[in-house]
């Protein structure tokens, strides 16, 4: 037979197969197929319609921007929601708050032993230092420790994504001390927006919304035996803390700022004149298994073969 009902057509695409193929995946498609096919007869969704979003969707992936949207519409923060509550029902809450990775994270940036300046040259805004411990839940020191950190420039773009800056740029990875201890230098980044052209801000135009997050700094925090943490701190007094377009904010990641701190003690970061600081400890869980201890970001997590 050649000719289908909408029903009969789903039923033919969820279930044909010509080999045992991936449980998984075909049960993920399935579902998703399944609402798509349901969308497009409740919403009645034109032809036009469609393949406007067919051209949309692959000008997104083109644009680089695919990071963006799935923060954009909540995905990102979600699959943190899961988690926290998987985690809540296993008996596992506490530590540091886990918080959204975001496209921009690069590997390979240069690695300093317990303290290193984040920004060169002169400072493109207040400038800061952020220091503290890695511990357990204990409270005990995690030693050697390893502290990624990257945040923006003061125009909101970041290396290796933005035209005009270094390799490595605002981007460094610190080893702590037997302690536990680590700090950095840096300048108290801006909040920024999203590109103000291609398919995100066409969508966000289209939906009526902004696309600002306010000023953060991003971590990737890992050590031996402890599970891998990927978060970010929220620099207080933002517009957008409490709007943030990929609705990451969170809790307990606020960090307070302590202003006109004497420069006594912090020589060895070029620091000569009262400066702002933030004192934050990161706090890991114990790994359960190799798995949640790789020191692997989300996408290098899906490259790297179980």
């Amino acid at each position: 037979m050649a000719e289908f009902t909408a029903s009969q057509l789903l039923e033919l695409v969820n279930t044909q197969q010509v080999a045992p193929g991936n449980a998984r995946v075909r049960a993920i498609s399935q579902r998703i197929v399944t609402d798509l096919f349901k969308a497009i007869d409740d919403l009645d969704i034109t032809p036009d319609e469609f393949w406007a979003g067919v051209a949309w969707l692959t000008r997104l992936g083109a644009a680089g921007q695919t990071g963006l949207i799935t923060a954009g519409l909540g995905f990102d923060r979600l699959l943190d929601i899961r988690a926290d509550e998987a985690d809540q029902k296993a008996g596992r809450a506490g530590g540091t708050p886990r918080a959204i990775e975001g496209p921009l994270f690069v590997a390979g940036a240069p690695t300093a032993k317990v303290e290193v300046r984040v920004d060169e040259g002169e400072p493109k805004g207040d400038v800061f230092v952020m220091e503290g411990q890695v511990l357990d839940l204990e409270g005990k020191p995690v030693p050697h420790a390893m502290v990624d950190v990257w945040h923006a420039n003061e125009q909101g773009g970041y290396s290796h994504f933005f035209p005009g800056m270094q390799p490595y740029e605002l981007r460094r990875r610190i080893e702590t001390d037997a302690k536990g201890f680590y700090r950095f230098r840096s300048f108290l980044p801006p909040g920024y927006a999203i590109p103000p052209s291609g398919p995100v801000a066409e969508l966000f135009a289209a939906l009526g919304r902004h696309g600002h997050r306010p000023a953060h700094i991003h971590f990737l925090v890992t050590a031996t035996g402890m599970r891998t943490l990927t978060t970010q701190v929220n620099i207080p007094g933002d517009t957008y803390i409490d709007d943030d377009f990929a609705f990451a904010t969170r809790d307990g990641l606020i960090v307070e700022l302590q202003k006109n701190v004497a420069p006594a003690g912090y020589e060895s970061l070029g620091i000569g004149a009262p400066f702002t600081r933030s004192v934050f400890n990161f706090v890991l869980t114990k790994a359960v298994s190799q798995d949640e201890a790789l020191p692997l970001t989300r996408m290098e997590r899906v490259a790297t073969p179980a």
